[in-house]
């Protein structure tokens, strides 16, 4: 009985249905896409994965990066700050040098004065042979009463102390008495500088033009010239500022004034 069935369905199987062959390639099909869904998961997976890991790389780099400015940056501050000491170093040691000739020069000063005294109290000549020469009388020396650095230093500490009128009074003080002085250029060089704080840069212009037409091979000329040109803007005219920059430019330009001017000249030419 079961028989024929089975050899019933064996026939169909056999025959090929369009039925039966239409179920397979939807099997097939669907097979296949699952497939594919499958690979498109592996897929999404493994991008996920190298995205998380560009992530990582990207977060170590950019920590590496900020440790490197970090590091970079403590470096500068620790060059900075050695060149900070440096610099006061410096200072320190040339204070130390500017007193130390004046004190020299106040002992000069000093031993000449004594040297100039009579030899005994009272104005009492010495006791000697009667019938020989007198004594010679020493001559009282020329020398000031005020060391050079003493009278310089006395009115920088008015400019530096903003007193500048009486900066100007010591500066003139110590060109009328040290004319040839070593730092007479300076002194010049300050008195149009208190000039210029004051608002005066009348006088201030003609104090730099002293500096730069009097002592044209001292370090003082290419500040004169900045400064200088600096008084003429103040002065509202910036034609005559402009040849005072391109002058320091031109003649020294590696000095830091030349920098200074290079800025200035820059500021005008955008007006």
């Amino acid at each position: 009985m079961f028989r024929p069935a089975i050899a019933f369905a064996t026939a169909i199987l056999l025959s090929g249905s369009p039925a039966l062959a239409g179920d397979k390639t939807h099997q097939q099909m669907m097979a296949e896409i699952r497939m594919l869904q499958e690979q498109q998961q592996q897929l999404a997976q493994m991008v996920g994965g190298l995205a998380e890991t560009l992530k990582i790389v990207t977060t170590r780099m950019d920590d590496q990066t900020n440790a490197s400015r970090k590091a970079f940056a403590d470096q500068k501050l620790l060059v900075d700050g050695i060149a900070e000491g440096v610099r006061i170093l410096r200072e320190k040691a040339d204070d130390t040098n500017v007193r130390l000739s004046s004190m020299s020069q106040e002992l000069e000063s000093q031993r000449q004065i004594i040297s100039a005294l009579p030899t005994s109290a009272g104005g009492i000549p010495p006791t000697g042979d009667p019938g020989g020469p007198p004594p010679s009388t020493p001559q009282q020396p020329g020398a000031p009463n005020v060391a050079p650095q003493k009278a310089y230093d006395a009115a920088f500490n008015d400019y530096t102390g903003g007193q500048y009128d009486l900066a100007i009074e010591g500066f003139n003080f110590y060109l009328k008495t040290f004319p040839k002085n070593d730092r007479a250029d300076d002194a010049q060089l300050n008195i149009g500088n208190s000039y210029y704080a004051l608002g005066n840069f009348r006088d201030a212009v003609t104090a730099f033009q002293r500096v730069i037409s009097e002592y044209p091979q001292t370090d003082s000329v290419p500040a004169a010239y900045y400064k200088l040109g600096l008084s003429y803007e103040g002065l509202k005219q910036p034609d005559f500022a402009r040849r005072a920059y391109e002058a320091v430019i031109k003649n020294h330009p590696n000095a830091m004034d030349a920098q200074l001017a290079k800025q200035r000249l820059d500021s005008l030419n955008r007006r």
